[in-house]
Formats: structure tokens, C-alpha cells, sequence
């Protein structure tokens, strides 16, 4: 085993320890709040980097799947089932221990299924719907399957700022926190904020990993031949379909996954969380890191995503992740976390200027 591999991963732990210890020194651990939502954004992303680095697949239907895990375990974790304690699905659940009856903020008793349980099921969902869509969207290429998984998220979008059970254009809240373990719990309260964000960046670590050791598998290397061309590919024996299809899947559990943990953190989940500009935020942070760039992409997804999350960019926020995709597209398609970018940069202004392009084709 090549173990060189893991060096960046050590490095982020480093990094990541460092970070808590300084905010802690100094008196600002208020920026772990950010920090731990940014990493959870951070997954989806790098989830989203595998799928377009590598199987050469763009997806602006991410922010879809995010809503989906976040609003499957919201609902399920909030949803009063008092009512009907006694019906036998019920009555077996509470036998297995997989219910939990608790008072909310009023004295009200609220019975509702484990977080652990409505995690699953945000996961099985999200399989399924990824599946669902996966088969005969993922036959379209180009800009066909960017417009039809825009389209998939624009359905999710609507369907949750529509449906009176999901809170409609108010979205879930009083989500109740997610104990993952004795004494290890994911939820906003102030005095966990230092344990959050190391479960939160825990979970990246692992997220980082399974990508790091499916892209140096067999698989990875069938993945590589797949975006450079499935024709190729296909002639070497790869099975196409297949390969788009469950690296599909994956990135929607990632998605999925860093929204139902998310949602627990916040105690609440709204429909902006599905939005088309969450999903094109998505693409520009993964455009902006390398589409088969890893840590350049989740540089640029805390990078970007912190700074929004603290107001850096205000009302425009929406605006500066739209004008970083076109310009990146522009001037540095292949990312910025790289080397000779500077270079590549420079080619495309000269491009860019009158004359340009019959300059460049002179020189070459």
C-alpha cells in the first residue's frame, strides 16, 4: 500500500486540530460554528468533485439530495406520533427501542422515531430517488444531463416549499439533536460547539478517505477512462452505464448525508437548502478547486463557504458564486489550486484581447 497518499489527509488533521486550539487560545471559537457548516458542505462538495473529476458527469442537482437527507430525517425526528403509540408498527418500534418519547419547549409529549433510524431511511430514500433519476438521466451527456438534473432540483425545491408537511417556505425547526454515541452528540448548543466541529470534520476525513481509495482502485482507473472517453473506455471492457451510475449514487449519499447531519447541527432545515443557486454554488466551488482535485476542492469549498457563511459577501452572495463559475470557466477551467495556473491564466487574457486569438495561433 502506498501510504504517500494519506499525507494530505494528515495534514488536514493537523490543520484541523490547530484551528480549534488557536480559537480556542484567542477567544474565537464563534468561528467553529461556521467552520463545522462549511465542513458539512465541504462533503457534498467532495462528493460532487468525484463525480465530475472523475466520472465527467455535472450535476446541478446536488443541492436536491441535500434536501432530501435533511428533510427525511427533519420530518422524522420532529413528526408527534402520540396518537398512535398503540398501533403495532409502533408498538414494534418502541420494542426495539428505535422511538424516542420527549417533552418539547411547552411540556408537550412528542413520540418520534430515532435520529439514528431517520438517518438510515435519508439514506435508503436517497438511494432509491438517485437510482430512479440515475437510469435514464446519466444516458444524457453534455449540457442535456446538466439541464435534466437542474430540472430534478428544481422539482425537489418546489415539492418541499410546497408540501404543508415540510413547513412549506418556512422549512422544519425544533429539530432535535442526533446523540451518535454515549456522551457524542451533533446538535448547536454552544457548549458542544468544539465537539461538533470535530464530528463534523471527522466526517469529511472519512468521506476524503473513501474517495482517496476508490480513486486508486480498480475502479478509479475505470473511472479515469470513462471521463476521458467512454467509447475507450467501453472498448477496454468497461461497463459505462454501470460506473456512471453508482458513482451517481454515491454523490447523492454524500450530499444526503452531510444534510441530515447538518439539519441536526442547525435544529432546522428550509427549502433554499434545495435551491438551483445552492446547487450552482455546488459546481463553481468544485470548478474552482480542480474538477479532479480533491484538496483543491476542499480548500476553495471551506475558503468559499466560510466567507459566505459570515456575510462577507452580503446580498450578493448568490452573485459572487455565479461570477466565480463564469470566470473560472474563462481563465482557469481546470481550477485554481494547481500548478501553472498563473501561466494558463495569462493564455487566456491574451485570448480574450483584440486580435488575440490570431496572436496566440501565430505564436504557437
Amino acid at each position: 500500500m502506498d501510504l504517500k497518499r494519506y499525507y494530505p489527509v494528515v495534514v488536514l488533521i493537523l490543520v484541523v486540530i490547530l484551528i480549534q486550539i488557536l480559537t480556542s487560545l484567542f477567544g474565537i471559537t464563534f468561528y467553529l460554528t461556521q467552520l463545522t457548516m462549511s465542513a458539512y458542505y465541504s462533503l457534498l462538495t467532495i462528493g460532487l468533485c468525484m463525480l465530475m473529476g472523475y466520472a465527467g458527469q455535472i450535476s446541478l442537482g446536488q443541492a436536491g439530495f441535500f434536501a432530501i437527507g435533511g428533510y427525511t430525517t427533519a420530518f422524522l425526528t420532529t413528526v408527534n406520533l402520540i396518537d398512535k403509540a398503540e398501533a403495532p408498527v409502533l408498538s414494534l418500534f418502541k420494542s426495539l427501542g428505535i422511538m424516542v418519547l420527549r417533552e418539547d419547549l411547552y411540556g408537550n409529549k412528542i413520540l418520534h422515531l430515532s435520529p439514528w433510524v431517520a438517518f438510515l431511511f435519508a439514506v435508503i430514500i436517497t438511494i432509491f430517488i438517485a437510482f430512479l433519476i440515475g437510469v435514464p438521466v446519466l444516458k444524457l451527456k453534455g449540457h442535456y444531463l446538466a439541464m435534466a438534473t437542474l430540472g430534478f432540483g428544481i422539482i425537489v425545491y418546489r415539492v418541499v416549499l410546497g408540501t404543508r408537511a415540510f413547513g412549506e417556505a418556512d422549512g422544519i425547526t425544533r429539530v432535535p439533536g442526533f446523540n451518535l454515541l454515549p456522551g457524542i452528540r451533533v446538535s448547536g448548543d454552544f457548549a458542544n460547539r468544539v465537539e461538533n466541529y470535530y464530528i463534523a470534520w471527522v466526517l469529511v476525513i472519512i468521506g476524503a478517505i473513501l474517495l482517496i481509495n476508490l480513486v486508486n482502485s480498480r475502479a478509479g482507473r475505470a473511472l479515469r477512462y470513462l471521463h476521458g472517453s467512454e467509447e475507450a473506455a467501453s472498448t477496454m471492457g468497461v461497463n459505462v452505464s454501470r460506473y456512471k451510475l453508482n458513482v451517481f449514487v454515491l454523490s447523492a449519499i454524500y450530499a444526503s448525508v452531510a444534510g441530515v447531519f447538518l439539519t441536526h447541527f442547525n435544529a432546522g432545515i428550509g427549502p433554499s437548502e434545495a435551491s438551483v443557486m445552492k446547487s450552482v454554488r455546488y459546481v463553481a466551488i468544485v470548478a474552482a478547486g480542480g474538477m479532479a482535485n480533491l484538496w483543491g476542492t476542499l480548500i476553495m469549498a471551506v475558503t468559499l463557504n466560510f466567507l459566505s457563511l459570515r456575510g462577507v459577501f452580503g446580498t450578493y452572495d448568490d452573485a459572487v458564486f455565479a461570477v466565480i463559475l463564469i470566470v473560472i470557466m474563462l481563465f482557469a477551467p481546470r481550477g485554481l489550486i494547481r500548478k501553472g495556473v498563473i501561466s494558463e491564466i495569462e493564455f487566456a487574457f491574451k485570448k480574450l484581447k483584440p486580435g488575440g486569438i490570431i496572436k496566440v495561433k501565430r505564436e504557437s
